[in-house]
């Protein structure tokens, strides 16, 4: 029977939870790095075996982390992130410049069809390409070199390169978004880049067409329709049917359209998920009821999905990378909370259950489903 494995970043160090394909019974193992922040852990498509983590502290800087055992040892490879030939500025909030910085890693997203290819997602803003299993780091400097680049200013959270996706169809087709400046896309590996933010509205910002300046909380897509984009922002559940070329809003019925995470069934592409939170000030559910809300429209007619989830007094976050699936037949639907607790749904949503409580605050989950 296949088997999954959820990988869990936190606050203070990383968890790796499994499963056989029932998904009745875990095993926790952890913390990995006690004590530093797992901003985002990662398995390979092309290797089951091998994983990546970013690691980061304030004492200690940041520093990626490689398995080739499936999570049992880990060694630290290279962190040696540089920008590259791009000088200047971005914009702080007041309109003021402030010099580029590199602070942490937000995302990293391995190769499809490589083990020893992995992109990361830089604060300040940038992507970075490794070829050697993380030794060595190159920046995908045409991105920050866009004409927009000065233009770009920080989330609340910073200025974060927070979501990649990789066309499966396309080998040179990438999708970034990044917070506050939007979201963007190549057609020829990282080398040169468009704004891809038409039909998206953001309260603050006067010009109705602005080519960048929009809070792109995360994106997400099914890989069999790579064309078809859905977005979770700064308010506004929206989808591309043409590569993010245009968007349009999707929100729906939904009881609040601000959040963080979206995710797509494994099997279903038109179904998607996503978990309202009560507004950019606070950072909870409505009603301090946590529901995730499921679409099978692919969007504006949603469903509250709570049961066994805590409808009373919950007052928890799910951040952006902290949503994710699995591939079995009934698809598994995992979430983690600022609470520490990641719930799990074997049956797409239907009913949910705690794989484990009391954890440090979740930052991402990842899923592998494995052979």
């Amino acid at each position: 029977m296949s088997g999954v494995r959820v990988l869990v970043g936190t606050r203070k160090g990383a968890f790796i939870l499994s499963s056989d394909g029932a998904r009745r019974k875990w095993r926790i193992d952890g913390p990995h790095f006690g004590g530093w922040e797992i901003y985002h852990l990662k398995g390979s498509p092309a290797d089951p075996h091998r994983l990546y983590a970013s690691q980061c502290s304030g004492w200690f800087g940041q520093m990626i982390q490689r398995s080739s055992d499936g999570g049992r040892t880990w060694e630290a490879v290279g962190n040696d992130f540089r920008y590259d030939g791009i000088k200047g500025t971005h914009q702080w909030y007041d309109g003021t410049a402030h010099p580029w910085e590199f602070k942490r890693v937000w995302h990293l997203e391995p190769s499809l069809t490589d083990p020893d290819t992995v992109y990361a997602g830089a604060e300040d803003a940038a992507l970075f390409r490794s070829g050697d299993a993380g030794l060595t780091w190159t920046e995908l400097s045409g991105l920050r070199g866009h004409g927009s680049g000065p233009r770009w200013q920080p989330g609340a959270g910073g200025m974060c390169l927070h979501t990649i996706l990789l066309d499966p169809a396309n080998a040179g087709r990438i999708f970034i978004a990044i917070s506050a400046a939007g979201a963007f896309r190549s057609d020829d590996a990282g080398k040169t880049w468009k704004a891809i933010n038409r039909g998206l509205r953001s309260e603050h910002i006067p010009d109705p067409e602005a080519e960048v300046g929009h809070c792109v909380h995360r994106i997400a897509m099914h890989r069999s329709r790579p064309s078809v984009l859905f977005m979770q922002k700064h308010w506004d559940i929206m989808r591309s049917d043409d590569a993010g070329d245009t968007w349009r809003e999707v929100s729906g019925n939904l009881p609040s359209d601000f959040g963080f995470p979206i995710e797509v069934h494994a099997h279903e592409p038109e179904t998607i998920y996503v978990v309202p939170i009560k507004s950019d000030s606070e950072h909870y559910p409505p009603d301090g009821r946590l529901r995730v809300y499921r679409s099978r429209q692919g969007g504006n007619e949603w469903e509250a999905l709570s049961k066994g989830l805590p409808q009373r007094d919950c007052f928890v976050n799910v951040l952006r990378d902290a949503m994710a699936v699995d591939s079995l037949d009934s698809c598994g639907v995992y979430f983690g909370t600022t609470g520490g607790q990641v719930y799990a749904s074997a049956d797409s949503g239907d009913s949910w259950a705690p794989i484990v409580r009391d954890l440090p605050a979740v930052l991402s989950v990842e899923v592998q489903t494995l052979p």
